[in-house]
């Protein structure tokens, strides 16, 4: 039996978690939806963008007449600095809901001034300024909070709401649940193992 043409079950071993493997519904016929392909007549700079270099963005400041990748916390951000340092106060007094406080930050970072480049068109010299630009973020938010996370939601189907090309990046008190358990699985493994995985 190949793994590679047979259904099975992989261990994830940063979770502990058995996966379901099914390599051969890769065979199977599609008739399901297909996409356009994507617009490429955007313009250079869109008047009409909160991202783009000069304009105003949704929360009325200016952003500046930026030439490389830009920078600014995010006009409506998923998290807040709650003072840092305060004791945590966790609600528990329902069984079926707990709230816990979570205190962070979320910052925008533009790739580049021009509205149509998504990071695959830009130049390697862009690129790495913004891969540079990735290290010098998560080493400063990491000074302060113990997860900084960097993604890049691209397109309508992924929740993107400006196709102006950018990322964003999120730095929090708290470890996400998977990357907790994550962590735990790797302090298990070198506890058994005495070694890294």
């Amino acid at each position: 039996m190949t793994f590679l043409e047979h259904p099975h079950r992989r261990k994830n071993i940063l979770t502990g978690e058995w996966v379901l493997v099914s390599p051969q519904r890769m065979k199977r016929p599609w008739q399901g939806r297909t996409e356009a392909p994507r617009d490429s007549k955007l313009p250079e700079h869109d008047p009409g963008c909160y991202l783009c270099p000069g304009n105003p963005r949704a929360a009325g400041k200016i952003n500046p007449d930026y030439q490389g990748t830009f920078v600014f916390d995010n006009d409506f951000p998923a998290l807040v600095d709650q003072q840092m340092g305060e004791e945590q106060e966790v609600q528990d007094s329902e069984e079926l809901f707990k709230v816990e406080k979570v205190s962070g930050i979320s910052r925008v970072l533009c790739f580049s001034p021009s509205h149509r480049l998504t990071m695959p068109e830009m130049e390697p010299a862009q690129i790495k300024k913004v891969i540079e630009t990735w290290q010098e973020q998560t080493l400063e938010l990491g000074r302060t909070y113990r997860w900084v996370q960097i993604f890049e939601n691209k397109g309508e189907e992924m929740g993107c709401s400006n196709s102006h090309p950018h990322g964003q990046l999120w730095a929090s008190d708290r470890l996400p649940s998977i990357v907790e358990r994550e962590w735990q699985c790797q302090q298990d493994y070198f506890e058994k193992h005495r070694s890294q995985i």
